[in-house]
């Protein structure tokens, strides 16, 4: 692989300048251009002011009149988050991942009262997305982000790029060799689990330019959270070492830890060994050189890694949804677990005080839910005991999936926290979420006599570009804190979004959201330790005929689809419309396949070839119609291939980043049950990829009939197609309909 050497990657180390030394405009300067991008001309409407006076809580209030609106707000974030929220109540405008709308007109007159958030934070991220979403994403992709996070309100956001720069000059410093080094990095799509110790070495080698071009990245990254006041949580050490430093150092404590999913083991470092300071101590001083100081660093030692108790990493078992490596558990002495916790808590905590004595160690709370049988309430309590309160912030992230964490933990015993929920998981796309819950249950947690130090409020998917209405939502109740009615959200959400309402839109809207909008958790994304957002997602197997089904009322979303497509004459015009039908239709359309996939099988397993091969053959019509009708999304397999293509420098890497990007929305990795975690119902997934797998399924049932089916033989063929499809380079190429609608209502009636 041609491309920047390691000896170019040393060479920019030595020459990189301190980012302190870089000019920084003020949050006040930065604000303006945020509007400016989405906008245009009509931001010249807007006059906004900062109000730096202290505040109990961020707050803001806009009025507007004759065409001008003033938003004054406690920060640069609580006045853009003002000017956002008054474009939305009006009409005006609507900013989303799948695209914006913009005004066309003088701004409405408007006389709002201050608001004020219940949380002093506002998070957002999950250190996951670094590797769902974001691995291929370029300046301006993160440019319109960050826009986003401020027009929302966020001002805590994860920030992970870059660190492959500093963790390769870290390893470098501590004698690992250009070979050592090149087997240690996972590839780009995987940088996230590597980072958390679960992996590594995973499609190596890591190209030295993309670690050169996400240092770049990260400092414009960095440069534009600060410039608008955002507090960033950059990393920080966590104890995970490579292979080969754990070899050059035998006298250190250093735990072999468990494999997970499959992958082979990785190692970890005792806080206790002297060696740990050091690392994280540098580690710091090697960040801060490169990308300046921050306040707030995350460090998960645990993140579905068991700690070693005892002499070693006793302790083995099924982690939370992992499936992998399931063991019986060791017994463990009570007292022997809460003096090692204590003491890993500690000392982690101390690792960075002892370099930033005003910095706060973060880290996410998803390992106390994910691991309830570990993380008992004594557990986590010593694991927290010593570590002060004002040193650690706990993101309490998985309130969709594990909702008594914080209840189990004591409200985290006095510790910093927030609130949130995860929402996606694996970047998978069906259309999901809980509208009324996420009502009820948010301004609940502020206002618990029970909630301690919370200090705020977040989302943090593993994916994005999926369900924005969801986003739109639990921001407008992070900063609000209510939403009221739902059908008078909608109103002005649809709206915002289309340019225009009426009652007959919100009516088919609501009848949406009771087909799709009242579910919490996707249940589905596991079932029988098998990964996929859909059925048709899943590695296919004759035991799905027993598939219980996907959560939500298909009956209602139906209905729904019914009114919107009545509607559409007159919404047609609008993008965000077309798009909202295309989405909803593809959920509709995949559930329904997921039934035809099940009747499928059963017919085969009775020995009735007749029924089984004319459900496949309704099978492969509608799969190939609706991955037609999907490339009316911005996101396809060949965008996202496209993207991946475009980081590479030589015909070499850019093979290489194809390869990466293609595993990690298919076959994900390792020998455990990660294949379809990332599944996407994209346009070149549907018909060259799902369709494949279940034609070899119903071609192996039909050659079949009568004898036991062996379903060993049917999976080695299955994978062995998996893995030849991962390695092809057959270019993929977006195929956009004429008439997306027009697609969409012919897709309904097959």
């Amino acid at each position: 692989m041609t491309g920047p050497s390691r000896r170019h990657l040393i060479a920019a180390a030595a020459a990189l300048a301190p980012v302190s030394a870089l000019a920084r405009p003020g949050p006040a300067d930065a604000a303006g251009p945020v509007l400016s991008r989405l906008l245009g001309q009509s931001a010249s409407a807007f006059r906004l002011s900062i109000d730096a006076r202290p505040a109990t809580a961020p707050w803001y209030e806009v009025t507007a009149k004759g065409g001008r609106v003033a938003v004054r707000g406690s920060s640069s974030i609580a006045a853009l988050r003002g000017a956002y929220a008054y474009l939305t109540a009006t009409g005006a405008a609507q900013m989303n991942w799948e695209g914006d709308r913009i005004p066309s007109g003088p701004m409405p007159d408007y006389r709002g009262s201050r608001v004020t958030t219940p949380f002093q934070h506002r998070v957002y991220l999950n250190t996951c997305t670094y590797g769902y979403t974001t691995p291929f994403w370029d300046w301006k992709r993160w440019r319109r982000e960050i826009d986003w996070m401020a027009l929302h309100g966020i001002d805590m956001p994860l920030a992970m790029e870059g660190q492959e720069y500093v963790w390769h000059r870290l390893w470098q410093e501590q004698g690992l060799s250009p070979a050592e080094l090149d087997a240690y990095f996972s590839g780009p799509a995987f940088t996230p689990w590597q980072r958390m110790g679960n992996i590594e070495g995973y499609q190596a080698p890591l190209p030295p330019s993309w670690i050169l071009k996400k240092r770049d990245l990260q400092r414009r990254i960095l440069g534009a959270m600060r410039a608008l006041g955002m507090e960033p949580i950059l990393p920080a050490f966590g104890g995970y070492v490579p292979k080969a430093f754990a070899d050059r150092h035998p006298e250190a404590r250093i735990y072999r830890m468990r494999a997970w999913e499959g992958f082979h083991e990785t190692y970890w470092l005792d806080p206790a060994d002297p060696l740990f300071a050091r690392l994280a101590g540098h580690f710091l001083d090697l960040y801060e050189a490169t990308y300046g100081k921050g306040r707030y660093y995350l460090a998960d030692s645990f993140n579905e890694m068991l700690p070693p108790i005892g002499d070693g990493p006793a302790v083995k078992g099924a982690y939370g949804d992992s499936t992998a490596n399931a063991a019986k558990e060791a017994e463990i002495d009570p007292k022997v677990k809460a003096e090692r916790l204590a003491a890993y808590g500690k000392r982690i905590h101390d690792s960075i005080r002892a370099k930033r004595p005003d910095a706060v160690w973060v880290m996410q709370g998803w390992l106390f839910g994910a691991d309830q049988k570990f993380w008992t309430a004594d557990a986590i309590a010593a694991f927290l005991k010593d570590v002060p309160d004002s040193g650690l912030m706990v993101l309490d992230i998985g309130n969709d999936r594990y909702p008594n964490v914080h209840t189990t933990a004591e409200a985290f015993h006095g510790k910093q926290w927030i609130y949130g929920y995860v929402h996606n998981y694996g970047g998978s796309n069906p259309v999901y979420g809980d509208l009324d819950f996420y009502r009820q249950d948010t301004p609940a947690i502020a206002a618990s006599p029970a909630r301690g130090n919370l200090k705020g409020f977040g989302a943090f998917p593993e994916g994005l570009d999926t369900n924005s209405v969801v986003y739109e939502y639990l921001y407008d109740l992070g900063w609000s804190g209510r939403t009221g009615d739902l059908g008078d959200w909608l109103t002005n959400y649809t709206r915002a979004r289309y340019g225009r309402t009426s009652p007959e839109l919100v009516a088919a809207w609501l009848k949406v959201a009771d087909g799709v909008f009242r579910t919490r958790y996707w249940t589905p994304r596991w079932w029988h330790s098998t990964a996929g957002a859909y059925l048709l997602c899943k590695r296919p197997d004759v035991a799905m005929a027993g598939y219980e089904g996907a959560p939500g009322d298909p009956a209602a979303l139906k209905d729904g689809l019914s009114r919107l497509l009545r509607l559409s004459p007159q919404y047609a015009a609008s993008p965000l419309f077309r798009f909202d039908m295309v989405e909803f239709t593809r959920h509709s359309v995949s559930l329904d396949l997921d039934d035809r996939i099940k009747a499928a099988i059963a017919a085969y397993q009775a020995g009735d070839k007749a029924a089984g091969d004319a459900g496949a053959a309704i099978i492969t019509a509608k799969v190939t119609a609706l991955d037609d009708l999907m490339g009316a999304q911005p996101w396809s397999l060949a965008t996202w291939i496209a993207e991946a293509r475009a980081y590479g420098d030589t015909p070499a890497e850019k093979a290489y980043y194809e390869k990466n990007a293609r595993a990690q929305v298919t076959v994900w990795g390792g020998s455990g049950n990660l294949h379809d975690y990332a599944s996407k119902a994209w346009q070149g997934l549907y018909r060259d990829f799902y369709l494949p797998r279940w034609t070899l399924l119903f071609d192996a049932l039909r050659d079949s009939p009568g004898t036991p089916f062996d379903q060993t033989a049917a999976t080695a063929r299955i994978v062995a197609w998996e893995n030849d499809w991962v390695a092809s380079t057959t270019p993929v190429v977006r195929r956009v309909p004429d008439d997306p609608l027009k697609a969409a209502a012919a897709l309904l009636k097959i």
